[in-house]
């Protein structure tokens, strides 16, 4: 079986779904993408997916319907998607094998 493009940890999982259900009524999924953007290169976008385009990747995890960005796949293979909180807020936190550099910030990654 070949290995999934992106994979979630239990916190993602939870929290992409308790997110589908409060927020993303009619919602296929959640949508990743990456963009150009920042002073590494790109960043990552999760939204709701309105519907599922051609060339999207669909993963399903545990439940989670997650619709990859087609221009986003080579830069997000083997990516694993966790969910934090700390006493100064929640982020998804992307931990990417293809990552050659991120920004002081950590907004922005470069490949």
């Amino acid at each position: 079986m070949a290995k999934p493009i992106v994979s979630m940890t239990q916190a993602a999982r939870s929290r992409a779904r308790h997110l589908l259900d409060t927020q993303g009524q009619g919602a296929e999924g959640i949508k990743l993408s990456v963009k150009p953007t920042g002073c590494s290169g790109y960043s990552y976008m999760m939204d709701f997916a309105s519907e599922i385009g051609p060339g999207d990747e669909v993963v399903d995890i545990d439940g989670v319907r997650l619709v990859v960005d087609p221009n986003a796949v080579m830069y997000v293979l083997g990516t694993e998607i966790d969910f934090r909180e700390d006493r100064l807020g929640a982020q998804f936190v992307f931990t990417n094998p293809n990552e050659k550099s991120r920004c002081g910030c950590g907004e922005s990654f470069s490949v």
